[in-house]
């Protein structure tokens, strides 16, 4: 496969955002990876495009990995790796190398700062999001946000997540500063 042109992730844009092809869900993320990339195994964003677009979604395009939050896009390829599903072509445990957990632990934890650091509020998503990293941490698995909050069990933070409460965000800061911690040993470990 050749590197894709900037015409040609243009094109991709104009056909795909939310305007021209509206999303019946929340949003559209969109990732292009070169070859090299997608049976590398590394931990590097190395995509193409990164398009995200929808009725509930701010509209971004990225070109080349910049000024983004790159940890995200390996952590991403290993879930697709692991469950994703062919739409059409070869299976993605094929087209995607296995990233070692050694690569992935520090950019979960680079996920953990950035909740803590952005704008995203610390709320659901955040606390599941965290949930499904510790999981990856403790059994090398990628399970859905909420399969990993039934997992994290009886804490109660993770139980008024899961049931879909209001956080208190002094609770979540504190469950993000003890998740930290647990990756920071698992990453020593590994």
């Amino acid at each position: 496969m050749t590197e894709l042109s900037h015409s040609g992730a243009q094109a991709i844009v104009d056909y795909l955002r939310h305007e021209a092809l509206p999303c019946p869900a929340r949003g559209l993320e969109l990732v292009v990876y070169p070859l090299a990339t997608t049976r590398g195994g590394g931990g590097e964003p190395g995509f193409e495009l990164n398009l995200n677009c929808g009725a509930d979604m701010t509209f971004r395009v990225d070109e080349e990995p910049g000024d983004i939050e790159g940890f995200w896009f390996a952590i991403d390829r290993a879930t697709l790796r692991e469950h994703g599903v062919a739409l059409a072509g070869r299976p993605p445990a094929e087209l995607f190398a296995p990233i070692p957990r050694a690569a992935l632990l520090p950019l979960l934890r680079e996920s953990i700062d950035w909740h803590r650091d952005s704008a995203v509020p610390l709320g659901t998503d955040v606390v599941l999001n965290t949930c499904r990293a510790l999981r990856f941490a403790a059994e090398g698995t990628w399970s859905h946000k909420r399969e990993a909050g039934a997992w994290a069990g009886g804490e109660p933070l993770v139980r008024a997540a899961l049931a879909g409460e209001e956080l208190d965000r002094a609770a979540v800061a504190r469950f993000l500063d003890a998740a930290a911690t647990r990756l920071d040993d698992a990453a020593r470990q590994a």
